[in-house]
């Protein structure tokens, strides 16, 4: 079992920044890959950005260039924590984003942080 938590997020300005941060806890050795998902009432999840053991990350086009996540302190040819930086935010960014850990085929999921950018 994997437990994930979040923290961060918050109401910005658009062109503010944020930062939300991930940890998980339980069996971390069996984690392959984190990241972040959002979602928003009613619609489907969408990928944000996740990162795998090898510190290879992917984006979603909408967040490329703006957007960066890192594993932060987590062991080598691990993944445990995880951190997002979203830097030029915009009101469509919008959203509840979700810390998700895969690990033995399924993901594990936070509660979801609330990330709001006025216009």
């Amino acid at each position: 079992q994997v437990q994930v938590v979040e923290s961060g997020g918050g109401l910005v300005q658009a062109g503010g920044s944020l930062r939300l941060s991930c940890t998980a806890s339980g069996s971390i050795e069996t984690i392959i890959r984190m990241g972040w998902s959002r979602q928003a009432p009613g619609k489907q999840g969408r990928l944000v950005a996740h990162i795998d053991t090898h510190r290879t990350a992917t984006y979603a086009d909408s967040v490329r260039g703006r957007f960066t996540i890192d594993a932060g302190d987590s062991a080598v040819n691990t993944v445990s924590t995880v951190s997002l930086q979203m830097e030029n935010l915009k009101p469509e960014d919008t959203d509840t984003y979700y810390c998700y850990a895969w690990a033995r085929d399924r993901a594990y999921w936070g509660q979801g942080i609330q990330v709001t950018v006025s216009s």
